[in-house]
């Protein structure tokens, strides 16, 4: 086995054999005598010391020689297993090789133990209680666990190896203000498990590659205005699990991969003013999850973020300003609400102008796709009408022209109303229906009233037309003709009417005001009934009329034109 000079700063020199360490304590000769055997040894009652006491106490460099072993003495193939103990001096076992088990579960360590670049089995500090741990490097063939452990300083771990996992449930860390968990680079076969620790100073996973979980389900992290969680380029087979967490402090795990889940289902991540929880540039497989409640006060970054679903609830958004969705990509939402108002409502969390930017369109157009997707075509249609407002809205105020301003206003006005921005064509039709049956109001009307005349000039100039413009008592003398004609029209009747009542006027076309109505309003239509009629402006209600006709025929020509541009897409923000 290989054995290496103790760290520079120990107190005692180590001895080569058992003989050097003479006269033993009570604590260790019973140690020495009972790990042979191979029982689990403990000391007192076995439960971590809180002060030193002569029958607990160890040396650490007994301790080594122990685990270690030599020519001499060599420990039980279940390794070196002792509880109870209060370990003085350092527990040095930089670069050994040991092939077998260390446990040192509820052990009092009065300094760090030492394990960089060593080679072990599995190393079980359950329960004990350390000034820090210092293990870059370290190559385990099994698990690293501190269940329970109180550590007073930080746990170094950067580019160690595990074949198992490393084990922190219910783990107490102390490193206010820096690093509390430092497992830069770790890789392990196992996962993570920070199951209902409480640590007190940063965590930093990045780079670490592992095929389970992250697991911090219930674990309490404060490292305020800091990054508490650091988990850049975590590549995990499993889970985030931050179930029920409270972080105060950034959660920061930017261009990581998850092969299951993001889970924040009841968490607590606060960094007020800061981010309390980025995943961008990450990509989950699985769900992301935020419900039951789950608060975070800070930014929720998920720009570039890709995921399978989201599942979450409307009580666990975070704040207006304090949501980044730019070209996040998720498959669908497997709970929370799916339709267009309450979505629209996730989206206007964002604030482009806090970041230097006007605007987004690709967050409503993935949500758009994701609910048509899912089967809700008219709440898709919605978010894409809003994002055509807001796009609009975001150029109109880049205009620096204040006419372009007004003009750019106009025709977004007029694409609202009409087409949803060519978000909904057939809306054309139905406004073309409207002023359909608001001209055949309004020329039914003229006929009626006699504000209607014949579109022929003939018509204009024979007796039959101008000699109802007279009352039967009434005579007119006509150049044309050289004579003095009598009118036609009875007391009270209109002119209109009285043509109508001639026996020559039987051949001339009839009114309808509803086709009358679609052929003005219709410019390609020809059904006949604008060339035999026209408003008479000369007439009670005829100038009203008349001008009416000319404004629905501008707009039929308008609508129908927009109409084709909605249904080709011409008129759709790119």
């Amino acid at each position: 086995m290989n054995e290496k000079a103790p760290a520079t700063g120990s107190a005692v020199p180590v001895a080569s054999s058992l003989a050097g360490f003479h006269p033993l304590s009570a604590a260790e000769a019973k140690v020495v005598a009972h790990l042979q055997l191979g029982d689990f040894d403990r000391l007192g009652d076995g439960l971590r010391p809180e002060q030193e006491d002569p029958e607990r106490t160890v040396r650490a460099e007994l301790l080594r020689l122990l685990i270690l072993g030599n020519d001499s003495y060599r420990s039980h193939e279940k390794g070196v297993r002792l509880s109870g103990a209060w370990i003085t001096g350092i527990l040095d076992l930089e670069g050994c090789r040991v092939p077998r088990d260390i446990g040192l579960k509820d052990c009092h360590f009065e300094a760090s133990p030492v394990l960089r670049s060593a080679i072990i089995d599995n190393l079980f500090l359950d329960g004990s209680a350390l000034p820090g741990l210092q293990a870059e490097r370290l190559e385990a063939r099994g698990c690293l666990s501190l269940r329970s452990a109180m550590v007073s300083g930080e746990v170094r771990l950067p580019g160690a190896r595990l074949g198992g996992s490393l084990e922190a449930d219910g783990v107490s860390i102390a490193s206010p203000g820096g690093l509390a968990l430092d497992a830069n680079g770790l890789e392990t076969r196992g996962g993570i498990l920070l199951r209902g620790a409480d640590v007190r100073g940063g965590i930093d996973l990045s780079a670490v590659r592992l095929s389970r979980d992250v697991n911090a389900v219930g674990a309490r992290i404060e490292r305020p205005g800091e990054v508490a969680l650091n988990g850049d380029g975590i590549v995990a087979g499993g889970d985030l699990a931050l179930r029920g967490a409270t972080i105060v402090g950034e959660v920061r795990v930017l261009g990581a991969r998850f092969g299951g889940d993001v889970d924040c289902t009841s968490a607590s991540l606060s960094q007020p003013g800061g981010y309390a929880l980025r995943l961008n540039r990450t990509t989950i497989d699985g769900a992301f999850f935020l419900r039951q409640n789950a608060s975070v006060i800070g930014t929720l970054d998920l720009t570039a973020t890709t995921m399978g679903a989201i599942d979450d609830d409307q009580a666990s958004w975070p704040q207006i300003g304090d949501l980044l969705l730019n070209r996040c990509q998720y498959g669908a939402f497997i709970g929370g609400p799916v339709d267009a108002e309450s979505r629209l409502d996730w989206l206007s969390r964002q604030t482009p102008d806090r970041w230097k930017a006007d605007f987004w369109p690709q967050p409503y157009e993935h949500l758009s796709t994701v609910l048509r997707q899912m089967g809700h075509d008219e709440d898709a249609r919605a978010v894409l009408i809003t994002k055509e407002r807001l796009q609009r809205r975001a150029r109109r105020a880049r205009a620096k022209s204040p006419l372009l301003r007004v003009a750019l206003a106009t025709m977004d006005g007029v694409l609202a109303i009409t087409l949803r921005y060519g978000r909904q064509p057939l809306l054309a039709l139905v406004w073309l229906m409207l002023f359909w049956a608001m001209g055949t109001v309004v020329f039914a009307i003229a006929y009626r009233s006699g504000a209607m005349k014949p579109n022929s000039p003939v018509v204009l100039r024979s007796p039959e037309w101008t000699m109802c413009d007279l009352e039967r008592t009434e005579s007119r003398f006509m150049p044309s003709s050289g004579q003095v004609l009598t009118g036609r029209a009875d007391a009270g009747e209109n002119q209109l009417s009285c043509f109508r009542n001639q026996p020559e006027a039987a051949s001339y076309p009839e009114f309808n005001a509803l086709m009358y109505s679609l052929d003005v309003l219709l410019p390609v239509a020809s059904i006949g009934q604008r060339e035999y009629w026209r408003p008479d402006s000369i007439k009670p209600n005829g100038t009203f009329t008349l001008n009416y006709y000319f404004l629905q025929s501008v707009i039929g020509w308008a609508l129908s034109l927009l109409a084709v541009a909605g249904f080709s897409g011409l008129v759709k923000s790119k």
